[in-house]
């Protein structure tokens, strides 16, 4: 074992909301990663904070009549207990608004003024008449100047996409008080990012990127840097700027600095010493775990700032995508915008933390969570696999040998197959491959139910003079089980640590030179995990959706903008060639097909469209038995908005001809199209 000293740290979740389930992949990702540099006997710590400040906080606190103070409060409990729950086991967890981050934030300032990086200006801003307060372009609303698109935000209209000034804006309000901004000067502060250019260019092309944010940087290195606005005007929570009254830090300035102060606050209740990990001379490692949407800040402003401040920089920083939920961005309306605590109130947590696990790669990629993909993995890897090892093997030891496992290991070469595979994992663990390393622990487990498949210990079991092979056979599943489950401890902490138990062994370390248990006793057998329920998935999706009406009614009642007039029109008998454009026509392989025996009509059809797979209802159940259909192609409208139906999502339309009846048609396996062929 090596001794690594490492500090690793995630994004701050902001404390103006709950955490979700999008959130969840990359704590999730860190957690696992954390936990296996730990179970390899390296020294890592990992911290994290709530990130606090900002005029969001400052005006949700006023809205609910309390304090930013008591509402950031209130928040951090909420997200730790979350956090808590899906077992991610920070080392701890503080927050932005605190005295350590106050200070390293003034330190690092005042470092970065004194060598000649910062200055000020005065700029105009929009200011709220009303609140009294200036207003940051996503404060001030109106029509976009290009397109007349109403309701869009001052920085760039979401519906033709232009950008422009918030001066620029048609009708333009405050998004607060609803008042006409006016224009106002004010003096800020500038972090002159410009004066790293060459450092950064240097930095982002030493190896402490992924390769394809290098290069996305790069391109925006080739576009010129400019100076960091880091200074807001009072109203704002956070902290003030030393030598400034009534201005303070942009919240994006001292929240990465709260990576620090965490680790600060560990290090004074712990004894750790700070220098050796923040000195611009350390040896020790430091990892970021972030979105691919803040890469900006930190891969350009955040090391600018640590190298202008004598700190070290980052050993590297791994961004990782979105997260999409049935193939679609997280959605209210569908129930799909799925908060950590509806997720807790329904399923065990162990389930997400394994199925992002196994998507999750070292490339920043969306991943999708696809719930039935989510249940079959679940059932047929965890269940099916693993834990079935325990449960076919244990209750022969239990009832036949009194709990006690074979003195022998029968099968050592297989047993030194399982262990010769840890450095292949560790590898895919270390890289953050984890889709990889999953898989290459299901082929091990693939691999020992296969051995109790062609051993057989339910017949061994009735034969007169098998006992020993039973025993053999049943302890060698064991053993085996204590591997994988060693494998996996770095993804299922809860699951693991109930293995343990069952077996009575201690906590384990990293595969490496394990041995096999021998004349070893073993505790009792309890279910150690049960199968995804789709009733829990549903219970999920329909806690998850809000009331449209009630949000739209909401929204009227606050708003000082009177509505246009809605316009009826006909409904049009012909559409334009550019509506039949948005049609996404595919041809489609049907790998299976079903009888729906409450519907009279249809059949349940999984269809390869390509990319993925999808489920469609279709209405062809009176000219095909199932099984005829299987191998057949189709046509499929991909792009269609799913339907819940009483018999599940419908995730398409079949498109078939024929004048109905026995009379319907669907394409030829030979008519020389390919599944997820375009339609044009």
């Amino acid at each position: 074992m090596s001794n690594r000293k490492i500090l690793v740290t995630s994004a701050l979740p902001y404390a103006n909301g709950p955490i979700h389930i999008g959130h969840l992949v990359e704590y999730i990702q860190t957690d696992i990663w954390v936990r296996f540099q730990k179970q390899r006997g390296n020294l890592c710590y990992y911290v994290c904070a709530d990130d606090t400040h900002g005029t969001p906080i400052m005006l949700r606190a006023d809205m609910e009549g309390i304090t930013p103070e008591t509402l950031i409060a209130k928040v951090s409990k909420e997200h730790q207990a979350d956090f808590d729950e899906f077992g991610v086991a920070f080392d701890n967890y503080h927050s932005t608004h605190s005295e350590e981050n106050k200070t390293l934030s003034s330190l690092i300032y005042e470092r970065l003024r004194d060598a000649g990086h910062i200055n000020s200006r005065s700029i105009t801003q929009g200011y709220d008449p009303v609140k009294k307060m200036f207003l940051s372009d996503r404060f001030i609303k109106g029509d976009c100047p290009k397109c007349g698109a109403v309701d869009q935000y001052g920085d760039g209209c979401e519906v033709c996409g232009s950008t422009y000034s918030p001066t620029d804006l048609k009708n333009a309000v405050s998004a607060i008080s609803g008042a006409k901004p006016v224009p106002k000067d004010s003096v800020h502060y500038f972090f002159n990012l410009e004066n790293f250019n060459d450092m950064l260019r240097e930095w982002t092309t030493a190896g402490h990127l992924q390769p394809e944010i290098s290069n996305k940087l790069a391109e925006w290195l080739d576009g010129g840097l400019k100076q960091w606005d880091i200074s807001r005007d009072a109203p704002y929570f956070g902290f003030e700027i030393p030598d400034a009254p009534g201005k303070y830090f942009y919240v994006w300035l001292d929240a990465p600095i709260g990576y620090m102060a965490s680790f600060k606050n560990l290090c004074d209740k712990q004894g750790i010493d700070f220098d050796e990990f923040w000195h611009k001379d350390s040896t020790t490692e430091l990892y970021h775990f972030i979105g691919k949407d803040i890469i900006y800040f930190h891969a350009l402003f955040w090391p600018a700032m640590l190298a202008g401040a004598q700190f070290r920089t980052p050993s590297a920083i791994f961004a990782h995508g979105f997260l999409t939920v049935n193939g679609e961005k997280m959605s209210k309306s569908r129930g799909t915008f799925i908060k950590a605590r509806t997720y807790l109130d329904h399923l065990n947590p162990e389930y997400l933390r394994y199925y992002f696990a196994a998507k999750l790669s070292a490339g920043v990629d969306d991943i999708d969570l696809n719930f039935d993909d989510f249940s079959q993995r679940v059932n047929s890897d965890l269940v099916g696999k693993v834990v079935n090892i325990a449960s076919r093997c244990s209750g022969f030891i239990s009832k036949r040998f009194a709990n006690r496992l074979s003195d022998n290991c029968s099968e050592p070469e297989l047993f030194a197959d399982f262990v010769n595979a840890n450095d292949t994992i560790a590898e895919l663990y270390e890289t953050r491959e984890f889709a990889k390393a999953m898989r290459e622990i299901m082929a091990l487990a693939d691999k020992a139910n296969a051995y109790i498949d062609d051993k057989k210990p339910w017949l061994l079991a009735k034969e007169d003079g098998k006992d020993q092979e039973l025993h053999d056979v049943c302890s060698m599943g064991l053993n085996l089980f204590r591997v994988l489950a060693a494998y996996l401890k770095p993804v299922l902490p809860t699951l693991v640590k109930e293995a343990e138990q069952f077996l009575a062994i201690e906590s384990q370390n990293w595969v490496a030179g394990l041995q096999p248990l021998k004349g070893h006793t073993i505790n009792e057998f309890k279910p150690l995990m049960t199968r995804v329920e789709a009733d829990k998935i549903a219970a999920i999706i329909e806690d998850s959706k809000e009331n449209l009406e009630k949000t739209v009614d909401a929204v009227k009642a606050n708003s000082k903008v009177e509505p246009k007039a809605k316009q009826f029109e006909p409904i049009a008998d012909t559409i334009q060639i550019d509506d039949f454009a948005k049609l996404d026509l595919r041809i489609a392989l049907i790998i299976k097909a079903e009888a729906v025996p409450e519907a009279d009509k249809l059949l349940k059809l999984t269809v390869d469209i390509g990319d993925e797979t999808r489920t469609v209802f279709a209405g062809i159940k009176s000219a095909y038995k199932p099984e005829e259909l299987e191998g057949r192609l189709t046509l499929v409208l991909a792009n269609l908005a799913p339907r819940k139906m009483k018999f599940g999502l419908s995730e398409g339309m079949v498109l078939a001809a024929g004048p109905g009846g026995k009379d319907i048609f669907v394409l030829s396996p030979d008519s020389g199209a390919v599944a997820g062929m375009r339609v044009k």
